[in-house]
Order: structure tokens, then sequence, then C-alpha cells
């Protein structure tokens, strides 16, 4: 999956529900104009039947929903403005989503004709620059006293707080992904292979199942940044006394980020599984839907990547197959597992028609019963803080939840580095798992660039 990446809040709470980043592989082509008449049956989890907080206020008009269709599928947005628009009979819903979304409804937004709410993720959607272009509405004041339909303060129940731009908030983080190892229970289980914890039980599982002739490890080589979010970055924050800054500092394009002992370590692990030939040789320049159909057929036992993989990919996914998931497996032992975290916001529109049934959609979708609905029908959390535990969303996202809940878990918040540091990063690691480059040649590419962005 290719994912835009967008810069989040640098202070993040401890996430409480179940997840980024926008997906992609959904067969969906066309942009839905109309809620779903089944969606109402399509999850098991009831959905909340109370009014919006301002229960008087009579909604009526046209509504318009943008959202764009990826790894999460569409499930929990038919579900949730189908939900929507049952408890207003008088507002008259429009959906308007898809895998294009983005590039179809375009011309609207330049044009000052945008539709009323919108989801921003996958390519096309930028946050920042939709503020700094004026599209967004100025939520600052409205979300310090907003309660969702449950009476709560939506503030109280994020688990990770609203991106300020310049001390304004225009959008609320809906989605929380992290990026991890998968690997599956089944096989894990059948083999009698241990689940790792750590570098070191990561590197004696895999030791067995080279041994068993299957490749332990297979990552996405034409688009590096999946070993980066899940192997690298965690690696270097471990290596840095689990202080994620250092990160920051390296988005800052701080040469002295870069050449710090704790890349150079983070690196080493990942030397350690080429010299291990852990690393499938099918990784270099695979795509990231090649490589997970070769870790589903069970030729790769471990993959770097999102949360969103196990529902983009579902289609293909075995009968049997049980997803394992830990959000970093470069600690050492004892060590503190780091999620780095990635999100995907919504918004309502500056120029939108309808603000008032916007504003109330908010209330309702940040709600505790939506948190899991989001849960079961995405395959992943959402940045509404909950316990999922005895929801029936899928057991690898009940996994993470645990994790991301865990008080010593190092969560790291998104943190977007520049576009050509980050393309350097990612062409340096690629050649670092084939042994065209050291360690120290990959700080050396990877700083001339900060060097020169920096001018």
């Amino acid at each position: 999956m290719i994912i835009r990446k967008k810069i989040a809040a640098l202070g993040i709470a401890v996430i409480m529900a179940a997840v980024t980043l926008a997906g992609c592989g959904s067969t969906k082509e066309e942009a839905s104009s109309s809620p779903s008449e089944s969606a109402a049956a399509s999850a098991s989890a009831p959905a909340s039947e109370s009014a919006p907080a301002d229960a008087g206020v009579k909604l009526t008009g046209d509504f318009e929903i943008q959202y764009f269709v990826g790894g999460y599928g569409d499930k929990w947005w038919k579900k949730v403005i189908a939900d929507f628009q049952a408890a207003n009979p008088d507002l008259k819903v429009k959906e308007s989503g898809g895998p294009k979304i983005n590039d179809q409804m375009k011309p609207r937004w330049i044009g000052g004709n945008p539709p009323d709410f919108v989801y921003i993720d996958g390519a096309g959607l930028n946050d920042r620059q939709m503020v700094e272009d004026g599209q967004l509405e100025d939520l600052t004041e409205w979300l310090k006293d907003a309660k969702n339909i449950d009476g709560d303060l939506i503030t109280d129940i994020l688990a990770q707080p609203a991106q300020q731009f310049d001390g304004k908030v225009y959008n609320i983080p809906l989605v929380l992904n992290s990026w991890g190892v998968f690997w599956n229970k089944a096989l894990f289980k059948e083999k009698g292979w241990a689940e790792p914890q750590d570098f070191q039980s990561f590197l004696e599982v895999s030791d067995k199942i080279k041994a068993d002739g299957i490749t332990p490890f297979i990552h996405t080589g034409k688009y590096p940044y999946y070993i980066n979010g899940s192997i690298l970055f965690p690696a270097i924050v471990s290596a840095n006394n689990n202080d994620f800054t250092i990160l920051q500092d390296m988005a800052a394009n701080k040469v002295e980020a870069y050449e710090s002992p704790a890349v150079l370590a983070a690196l080493n692990k990942i030397v350690t599984l080429r010299d291990k030939e852990f690393i499938d040789k099918a990784s270099i320049q695979i795509n990231h839907t090649d490589s997970q159909m070769l870790f589903l057929q069970n030729k790769d036992a471990f993959i770097p990547n999102g949360l969103w993989l196990p529902n983009e990919m579902s289609k293909d996914v075995p009968e049997g197959f049980d997803f394992g998931f830990i959000p970093s497996i470069t600690q050492e032992a004892g060590g503190k597992v780091v999620a780095n975290t990635s999100t995907a916001t919504v918004a309502i529109a500056k120029n939108g028609k309808n603000k008032e049934a916007a504003k109330a959609f908010l209330q309702f979708v940040f709600s505790k019963a939506q948190a899991s609905q989001w849960a079961e029908l995405s395959g992943a959390p959402s940045n509404i803080k909950g316990d999922i535990s005895n929801s029936m969303a899928p057991n690898f996202v009940k996994d993470a939840a645990k994790y991301l809940t865990d008080p010593n878990t190092v969560v790291i918040p998104t943190i977007t580095y520049n576009a050509d540091v980050d393309k350097a990063m990612m062409d340096a690691t690629d050649a670092l798992t084939i042994n065209t480059i050291t360690t120290e040649e990959w700080v050396k590419r990877v700083t001339d660039v900060v060097k020169k962005v920096s001018k």
C-alpha cells in the first residue's frame, strides 16, 4: 500500500482503542452517491441510537460526505452514514467515496464548492496544504466544548490529540495506525515456533524458520518506507534510550541526529538480518502486493507493514491464516516495544453549505460505539479511547490495542521528513539490505542530502 505521510501532533496520548493511513488495493472504482440500504445490518455491534448532543436542533437540507476508500475499505463508512441518516430522517445525506475520490473532487475544492465533510486520507489530500489554502473550517473554539453523542467531551476521548496549525485546530484524527511486523500465528503454532518479543527472540526463531526451509523475512523493496517505518525508525528510538525526539531532530534536518550512534546501531540491526541471510532476495524492488502475497502463502514468515494489511489483502487471505502482530522487534530483551504511528483525520469544509450537519456528524462518529464498529469493520484501531477486548474486532487489532494501551510502550507520533531526505533514506536502506553500501555510507548518503536541502 502506497500511503501519503501526514504531519501529526507531536504530543500523543496513550491509545485505548483500536487503527493509516490510507490504504490502497481496493477494487472499488466508482464514487458512491447514496448510503447502502443494507449497511445497517453490516456490523455485529449495534450503533449508538442516541441523538446528537444538540438534540433540540433538527437537521435538514443536503449534507455531503467525502471519504477515500483504500486498505480500510468502506464498510464502516457505509454503516456510520446509514446510522446517521436513520437518526436524522429529515437530512438528505449524500456520500461521495471511492479510491479515486480525492482526484475526482479536486475541481470542486479548487472551485469553492466542496462537500461539507471530508476524510483526509489517501493520495491527493494533504491536511497542511488544505489549511494553508483556506479550505478547512477552524474548529478551535467549537472543539473546546464539543461533546459526542454519548455526552463525552471529544477532546477527552481522543487517543492522539488534534494537531494545531499556528495554534488552531482544523482537523481531528479518526484513525491511529501503527507500523509493525506480522506473522502467521497458525503456522507458528504448527511448527512450534516462539513468537518474537524482542530482537534476540526474533533472531532465534528466524534461525529455526530458515532451517525449516522458509525465508524468515520479506519487505517491499520498491517502497522501502515499509522497512524504515517498521524496523529502522523503532530501532533508532530503542537505541536512543527510548527517546523519539531523535526522529524529530532528523525531520528537522539536523545532521548530528543522523550521525548519532543510535542511527548506526539501528542500521546494524538491518545488517544482521542481511548477513544472516534472513531477507528474501525477492525483496529487491518487489512491490507491496507481491511481497504481501508471498507472506500470505507462508513462503516468508515475517513482513513489516501497517495495520491496514489484513483488510487490504482480505480477499487473498487463506483459510486458517491468523495474523500475529507486534509494533517493533528491534528492542533488546526486556526493552520497551516501540510503536511508530500515523493518523488519518476528518474535517469540515470552510465553504461547506451545511456546517451544522457536519458538526453533528463529527459528534456522531467520535462515539465509543463507532470506535468499536470501526475496529470491526476496518480491521484497524480508531483514535477513540475505549476497551475493545469484548468487541468483534479481529484478534490482531486487539493485540495491537494491547501494545498501544500499555504504558510501557513508546508511542512515536507521526513525523514527516523532507521529501528528498526521505527518498535518500529509503534508497540507502534498500542498498544496505543488498550489501552494496555500509552503514557509514548510509549515513553519508543521507547527510549529504540533508545538507543540500538545508542550504
